[in-house]
């Protein structure tokens, strides 16, 4: 059955979802203060479906629709939903069926919706939303995955007899033919198999983690003959049994070239789709806190989407660039509660094929509520610089001493949703070093906070590594001579003392920046009209101070030099003080 829900369906998220982050702070310290700027939003459209469960999401670029399916498992007798939506969030029908539903997938042209059924493969024409006729298909009741490629509707089919049995139970990958009938590809295993079309008639299929698959695997098969033919395979536990596949969702990249892997136990796996071996370079980590969910490139390219289970603020959704190679910092959403949902839902996520829109199922904690996010990335990035030449202070840098380095940063068009953030690093003798990242205020600025350790030269170098909205901006350096901290040796001696008593000097040691590795020893001379000699060292107690007691041999005036040479860090000190000696 098809109903007519209306318009009126979706609204404009009334709080800002995307927040405009540079890289993760590595190691040194930074300024944080900023204030946030005005910016214009990224387009976040949200609909909350009418579904309390979610099997399968996709989306028909030329018609410009989307299609949500509500798997409602649990009893035979179950009817199923499919949501349909177009490309701003208005739902445009309901179709209902007699049982519950699972997989979606659309042929070539996308003239024709297939419908993983309880009892076959449902079809409907995607213009009119009337049911075709149905394929031939064995029973389910664990729910299906489908996928066309090949000119092939794929599905699997799981030989259960109760709901507890299907994840664990054997499932078969079937095909639908032309005479309506299905046959058998030969391929199977245990579990809830996942499948998933690419380019160049591929399909990929994936295992879950079950009971009965310690170690799941990934395949990519070619669907463009009359047999399907693997032609890359892959598990990934070690010899220990560690790193095994915690598989949530695959996708193909648009050249069909990668496939990207959402591992719950180990993040974003980035393939190479011939062998499925690692690609040379991967993506950067998920937030921490957070779990991969889903994962999609965009038709075009351009993006790659990543969907995460996490908490509060941390980001549930990540726009990045396709490329890994492109440090572009990510366009990120934290879901938060009922008017978005908590977490992006397994397999929620599908992109229009010219990559303008993202499509995103969010659902809450407890997986009963769900939510359809039309996502629209910014169609244009605008320009950005350095202006100026970076300056530091103090003037003179001291090893071991805090030294700010400060710029401007400018960008044309929009303003970001939180404050942009640079990344500094400092090369010296010793290497470069990652000073992490520094918040752009309002006016520009910034301020990059370090505190050097070597003496000699060191060059600061700032980046911007741009967003989705803003290219990078060419590095900017500056290069600071670096000196030794001062030492210094205050002595409190008195005017006159006796050769009988004796004389005792009092003194404080300091040493700036970077501590001492151990307490310094000070040399402490002794003039008077015999001549001059060193007496005794004394050690500068752990509050710097230190004490040192005399009987003078002669009389009349009698100096006490105390002095320490420094170090690689330090430069040395030296003080004096005279006392008149009597008898």
């Amino acid at each position: 059955m098809i109903t007519d829900r209306g318009a009126g369906s979706a609204r404009r998220t009334g709080r800002l979802a995307a927040t405009l982050l540079a890289a993760a702070l590595a190691a040194g310290g930074l300024t944080v203060a900023a204030a946030p700027a005005a910016h214009a939003a990224t387009s976040d459209v949200v609909a909350k479906l009418p579904i309390s469960s979610f099997s399968a999401l996709t989306v028909d670029s030329a018609h410009q629709r989307v299609y949500v399916a509500d798997s409602n498992l649990g009893h035979y007798a179950n009817k199923g939903l499919i949501a349909v939506y177009d490309f701003s969030g208005e739902r445009v029908t309901t179709i209902t069926t007699a049982r519950h539903v699972s997989g979606l997938a659309l042929n070539a042209d996308g003239s024709v919706l297939h419908v993983g059924g309880r009892d076959g493969i449902l079809r409907y024409d995607t213009t009119t939303y009337l049911p075709l006729t149905a394929g031939v298909a064995s029973t389910d009741i664990c729910g299906r995955s489908l996928a066309f490629a090949g000119g092939r509707a794929y599905h699997t089919a799981s030989y259960a007899s109760y709901a507890a049995e299907c994840d664990t139970t054997l499932t078969y990958l079937d095909y639908s033919q032309t005479d309506n009938t299905w046959q058998r590809s030969g391929w199977q295993d245990h579990g809830r198999l996942q499948l998933e079309a690419g380019p160049g008639d591929r399909l990929m299929m994936g295992q879950p983690a079950n009971d009965k698959a310690p170690d799941p695997f990934v395949s990519v098969f070619d669907a463009s003959g009359t047999t399907l033919v693997r032609t890359a395979g892959r598990r990934f536990a070690d010899g220990e049994g560690e790193g095994a596949l915690n598989l949530k969702d695959m996708a193909f990249s648009a050249d069909g070239t990668k496939v990207a892997i959402a591992d719950a136990a180990a993040g974003t796996r980035l393939l190479n789709a011939a062998d499925l071996s690692d690609a040379p370079t991967g993506y950067p980590s998920l937030p921490a806190g957070s779990s991969a969910s889903a994962v999609a490139f965009s038709g075009d390219g351009k993006y790659l989407a990543r969907g995460a289970s996490a908490s509060g603020a941390t980001p549930d959704l990540l726009l990045s660039p396709a490329d890994p190679g492109d440090a572009t910092a990510p366009l990120e959403f934290a879901f938060e509660g009922s008017l978005d949902g908590d977490r992006v839902a397994p397999r929620g996520l599908e992109w229009s094929a010219d990559g303008s829109r993202l499509f995103a199922v969010t659902t809450n904690t407890a997986g009963n509520q769900y939510w359809l996010h039309v996502v629209q990335p910014p169609a244009v990035q605008y320009d950005t610089r350095f202006t100026g030449t970076l300056a530091h202070s103090p003037a003179q840098a001291v090893a071991g001493e805090a030294l700010a380095v400060r710029g401007r940063l400018e960008l044309d068009g929009p303003a970001p949703a939180e404050p942009l953030k640079v990344t500094a690093t400092r090369t010296d003798a010793a290497g470069t070093h990652e000073l992490g990242t520094a918040t752009v205020k309002a006016d520009g600025t910034f301020t990059v906070l370090d505190e050097p350790d070597l003496i000699g030269e060191a060059t600061y170098t700032v980046s911007y590594l741009g967003d989705l909205i803003h290219r990078p901006a060419t590095d900017v350096t500056h290069t600071v001579s670096v000196g030794k901290a001062a030492g210094s040796i205050v002595l409190t001696a008195p005017a006159e003392a006796s050769m009988s008593t004796g004389v005792r000097i009092t003194g404080t040691f300091t040493a700036k920046g970077k501590a001492l590795p151990e307490r310094a020893v000070l040399k402490v001379e002794r003039t008077d009209r015999l001549g001059t000699g060193t007496l005794s060292s004394v050690t500068v107690a752990a509050d710097g101070t230190f004490t040192i007691d005399d009987l003078p041999r002669t009389r009349r005036d009698t100096t006490y030099t105390v002095s320490w040479p420094g170090d690689d860090l330090h430069t040395g000190a030296t003080a004096s003080a005279t006392v008149r000696v009597t008898r």
